[in-house]
């Protein structure tokens, strides 16, 4: 793999037939890194046919192919259509036809307009590739022939109608003019994006699917930026600063076809404190891990929604993912400066995998083709060496650990990186702390503790009282669900504790989810789980967690004791919002003893850390922080925790620190536009 990036930058006609071979390998890694490399070569007939093949494919090899192809067809479009064209010809089988459709709207060529509404008036094409063709038009220069052909379909109802006027705003979009995107606006302007989630203010999607913490993190962020008054100062970093008038957020994340055209409705209308904005996806939602193909829709939607809006002064990106990927290429063409979370994801996990000798030379291709480690260490560097500003969470040795395993020295950009922790909403901790204190003194409860406690009731009479242990997240092998099952269900813990799990779409569970529910079935049959004290609730509101993790501390009569433990099992942890949510309520929690976890938790007294992949360790730890909290007397240690918390782990906090940081990157992209302007 490592030969062929290198042989990618040698220029040689030998080298060229080489790699072109080796499109048709029957080694899938080694035919995926061919295809990475061809980006930058000259084209060739028979590439092209290789991976226009590959196009049709999909996959994230089809992903790489249509960047490649999108490259050459700027210097041989000609060549690029008629494979395009001849590919089309030769299959019938839709999903193949909406690739090689979409592949179409990216060639800035007459004939290949005429293709897409040829496609778009055959009503014997299956919808999803008429959709195809209908949105890639949008992708081609304004005409008003073409605007001729949408308007016919938007007189129409369905998806079609929809898609259309969508292409017409994006053909549109071109001939607004540039005044409004140099416009002054009041306070900043700051676009946070994460595709991978359904975000909506309330968070009714938290812990369903991919939908995790970076959701309720954006959510009262961005609420946090809207509230306060910015300052500004000649130098943005510094504490002292004057006041000016609010900024302004927009999150965007995934949706449905409808609702990009109520989303440009609103931001046309009153684009003012926190708003909420939604890309489609033709084909529905995929698991994060298979979206890479969604590459150029995703492209596509952040660019219509960034030229509704106008001016953007920042975008912040945190995932090395298909989302920021196509962001930060739509930010380069809007010219707007990018903020960048730089995390070793996925390299915390190479280190352990290797550790664990999970992770070897002999199996990384195959591991590296189902995981894409490769590409996504790649662009993780590429995000983090093009971002005009990144951020780090804090962690005790975070130059050190940087180094060992990003490759990148602090020291050496430090004017470039800010360390940002996260913070929480401590007032909803405080609410929710407040309600279930008067729940357990018999007042009638809000909706979600009455709730919780319908959920106790199914459990036998002897298992109730006991106390809960409680953990929140997505169903991802990464949260460690599953393993904390293992760890609690094959030792006495499971006769001490009753256990329950906060996440995951139970009904209709993603690919992931359905792994990690394998494995907890495996290990406590659903028909026994009542019985057996473990309690699988699905995914819950934000508000609806914040109750229940009070309650697990402060108890519900008769049905479950006070003072229980918060468990956080995961592989990693970046930071962890839902363990700071767990001190802000008093409870003594367990996490991984890698990454942020370490720099707040006090181990053996607000918390411990441990080897939380080990079963063994974690049942060790969590019988530990169990004996601790039973043989608690007073509220010392509770008070240290919130203390911890609200001290240094706000949202107002993290809020405060970020608005310097964009306020900087905004003066210095001002400043390097007015000096390029004026050289030009």
């Amino acid at each position: 793999m490592a030969a062929i990036h290198l042989l990618g930058q040698v220029e040689s006609p030998e080298i060229d037939d080489l790699l072109s071979n080796l499109l048709c390998s029957s080694s899938p890694f080694l035919r995926e890194h061919a295809v990475w490399v061809q980006r930058t070569r000259v084209p060739r007939p028979d590439s092209i046919r290789h991976l226009v093949r590959l196009v049709k494919e999909g996959d994230f090899t089809g992903m790489l192919a249509q960047r490649a192809l999108e490259n050459w067809a700027k210097v041989s479009s000609q060549a690029v259509l008629e494979a395009l064209e001849t590919a089309l010809a030769d299959t019938k089988i839709a999903g193949e036809r909406y690739r090689l459709v979409e592949m179409l709207g990216v060639v800035q060529d007459k004939v290949a307009r005429a293709a897409l509404i040829r496609i778009i008036l055959n009503t014997d094409e299956t919808e999803h590739v008429r959709l195809a063709a209908v949105m890639a038009l949008g992708d081609q220069p304004f005409s008003d022939g073409i605007v001729q052909v949408l308007e016919g379909l938007i007189e129409e109802n369905g998806p079609l109608a929809d898609a259309a006027q969508l292409a017409v705003m994006d053909l549109r979009s071109t001939q607004v003019s540039a005044l409004k995107f140099q416009a002054k606006t009041e306070g900043l302007t700051i676009v946070q994006f994460f595709l991978h989630a359904n975000i909506d203010s309330e968070l009714r999607h938290a812990g369903s699917g991919d939908t995790g913490g970076i959701a309720t993190l954006l959510v009262s962020l961005g609420d946090a930026l809207v509230a306060q008054e910015h300052q500004t100062s000649a130098e943005p970093l510094a504490a002292s600063a004057s006041v000016l008038p609010r900024h302004r957020v927009l999150t965007i994340s995934r949706g449905q076809l409808h609702e990009p055209l109520d989303d440009a409705k609103a931001l046309r209308h009153d684009f003012s404190g926190h708003k909420y904005a939604r890309i489609p996806l033709i084909r529905g939602a995929v698991p994060s891990a298979q979206s890479w193909p969604l590459h150029l829709e995703v492209r596509r939607g952040l660019r219509r929604i960034l030229k509704t809006a106008g001016r953007i002064d920042a975008m912040h990106l945190r995932m090395a993912d298909v989302g920021s990927f196509a962001a930060f290429e739509v930010a380069q063409e809007l010219q707007i400066p990018v903020v960048f979370t730089v995390a070793p994801d996925p390299h915390a996990v190479i280190e352990s995998m290797d550790r664990s000798s999970e992770l070897t030379r002999e199996n990384f291709g195959r591991i590296d083709q189902i995981q894409h480690f490769w590409f996504r260490t790649w662009l993780v560097e590429h995000l983090a060496s093009h971002a005009a500003h990144t951020v780090y969470f804090p962690r005790p040795n975070l130059n050190r650990e940087m180094k060992t395993l990003l490759g990148r020295d602090l020291s050496a950009e430090l004017e470039s990186y800010t360390v940002v922790p996260e913070g929480i909403d401590v007032n909803i901790i405080h609410r929710a702390t407040l309600e279930a204190e008067e729940f357990a003194c018999g007042s009638s409860g809000s909706e979600p503790l009455r709730e919780l406690r319908q959920l106790l009731e199914r459990l036998p009479e002897k298992r109730r009282g006991l106390p809960l242990l409680i953990s929140v997240g997505r169903f991802h092998r990464i949260k460690g669900m599953a393993t904390l099952v293992e760890a609690w269900a094959g030792s006495d813990l499971c006769s001490r504790t009753n256990l329950l799990l906060v996440g995951g779409n139970l009904d209709t569970p993603s690919p992931d989810e359905s792994e990690q529910l394998d494995r907890i079935n495996a290990l406590v049959a659903p028909a026994h789980q009542d019985s057996s004290g473990l309690i699988l609730s699905g995914h819950r509101p934000n508000g609806t967690v914040a109750r229940w993790i009070a309650a697990a501390k402060v108890g519900i009569p008769h049905y479950a004791a006070a003072s229980g433990v918060y468990v956080c099992a995961s592989v990693k942890e970046e930071f962890g919002i839902a363990l700071l949510e767990a001190m802000a309520a008093g409870l003594i929690v367990v996490a991984p003893n890698s990454g942020g976890p370490a720099s707040y938790i006090d181990h053996g007294y607000t918390g411990f850390l441990t080897n939380t992949q080990d079963p063994e360790q974690l049942k060790a730890s969590i019988t530990e922080a169990l004996r601790c909290a039973f043989e608690e007397r007073t509220n010392q240690r509770a008070d240290d925790a919130r203390q911890v918390v609200e001290a240094n782990f706000t949202i107002g906090t993290m809020a405060d620190e970020l608005s310097r940081v964009y306020a900087k990157v905004k003066q210095d992209h001002e400043e390097t536009k007015r000096e390029l302007d004026s050289i030009l």
